[in-house]
């Protein structure tokens, strides 16, 4: 019973670590290029080898094939950058979703 639940879990944590990672490339995809070098982070590109290398690691690694192990590690801790640093910084410089559009981040000023 143990074995099973712990084979549940495993499922489980891979699979948010899929999920957190397509969600990190599709947004990326959705971003205008000039945004990550506005906000000081990066390209555009290199967001797009990253998210995309750590979707596929992270797909790689759902079972059945389970094959990747520890790589997921670092699928999770890409994903986890671009969610928490990178995306915030270029939320702001990008079209619609909450930003201006302008290619300037909001005031942070009164009137």
């Amino acid at each position: 019973m143990i074995a099973t639940l712990q084979t549940w879990i495993y499922i489980l944590l891979y699979l948010v670590v899929f999920l957190l990672s397509a969600w990190a490339l599709l947004d990326a995809a959705t971003r205008p290029a000039s945004a990550f070098v506005d906000a000081g982070k990066r390209t555009k590109k290199l967001w797009l080898l990253v998210t995309g290398a750590a979707t596929a690691i992270s797909f790689v690694a759902l079972p059945p094939l389970g094959a990747g192990g520890f790589l997921v590690i670092f699928a999770a801790v890409a994903a986890g950058v671009y969610l928490a640093d990178v995306r915030p910084a270029v939320k702001p410089y990008s079209g619609g979703r909450g930003g201006r559009g302008r290619g300037t981040p909001p005031s942070r000023g009164g009137w």
